[in-house]
Parts: structure tokens; C-alpha cells; sequence
């Protein structure tokens, strides 16, 4: 019996140091291409690499509004970024001026500031818009309102 037990505890000790050496292994691959990775990704910046944080929670959407069209009155809970790639664009916070948006001017609207955004009368526009959360809808913006003379900030 004794001679068994030997080859088990032979068997036993095989077997773990040959887990042992898969793990490394395995880790050594893992570690070695993250390492290539992030060389990789670091050889673009200066000082380190930055960290890709997305969320499914932001919503990006490219918008284009013919002249004359508008959105209503509305507010985001987290807020929203908008800027004009191209054309021109008209947007109102509520009881504040219209202003005229250009091309590659952000935009930033608090969370829960009731506004509205669209384009010209005479010029359509194309705008990038950022948010995250939900939208808050409410009436539309009247002829009055979207007609006022524009300022530019």
C-alpha cells in the first residue's frame, strides 16, 4: 500500500505543478498582449494613455433641421451639449434671449434648464447633441418667439 500511496502523492504534486505552469503561461500571454495594447494606445499620447469610460446611458445624435424647424420646449436631467457642424442655428433658454449658434460653438444647457434649438429661418443646420438621461417635452415654440431677431452671444 505504501508503494500507492507514493504515487499518488507523485500523481497529486504533477498535477498541481503542472496547473501552476498553465497559469503562468496563460497569465504571461494575457499580461504580454495587454502590454502590447497599451503600448500600442500609449504611442498615440504623451505622459500615458486615457481611459475609455463609455456608457450606454449617453445618447450622441447627429440632427438636421430644416430651415424653419424647431424643437419644443423641453429640459434634459443631465443636461445637454449641442454644437453646429454646419449651417446656421437658433436656440432660446426659457425667458432669456435668442441667440444665433455657428458652426463649431458649443452649447452647454444645465440639467433641467427648459430650452429649445433648431435652425434658421432661411438656412438649415446640422448639430451634434449630447445628453444623458431623459427628456423632458413640453409646447411647442410659438412663431413669435422663433421670429424674434437673433443676437449673437
Amino acid at each position: 500500500m505504501g508503494n500507492t500511496d507514493e504515487k499518488q502523492k507523485k500523481t497529486s504534486t504533477l498535477q498541481i505543478v503542472t496547473s501552476v505552469c498553465a497559469a503562468l503561461a496563460l497569465g504571461w500571454v494575457v499580461l504580454g498582449t495587454q502590454a502590447n495594447l497599451t503600448s500600442a494606445q500609449q504611442s498615440n499620447f504623451m505622459g500615458g494613455s486615457p481611459r475609455i469610460e463609455d456608457s450606454d446611458a449617453v445618447s450622441t445624435l447627429r440632427l438636421v433641421f430644416p430651415a424653419g424647424v424647431r424643437s419644443n420646449w423641453h429640459s434634459h436631467s443631465w443636461g445637454q451639449l449641442l454644437m453646429v457642424e454646419e449651417g446656421r442655428g437658433l436656440t432660446q433658454d426659457r425667458g432669456g434671449p435668442l441667440l444665433e449658434m455657428h458652426p463649431g460653438e458649443p452649447w452647454w444647457t444645465p440639467s433641467g434648464r427648459e430650452h429649445w434649438h433648431g435652425a434658421h429661418p432661411d438656412e438649415d443646420v446640422l448639430q451634434l447633441t449630447i445628453y444623458e438621461g431623459e427628456v423632458n417635452w413640453l409646447e411647442g415654440v410659438s412663431d413669435s418667439v422663433y421670429n424674434a431677431t437673433a443676437r449673437r452671444p
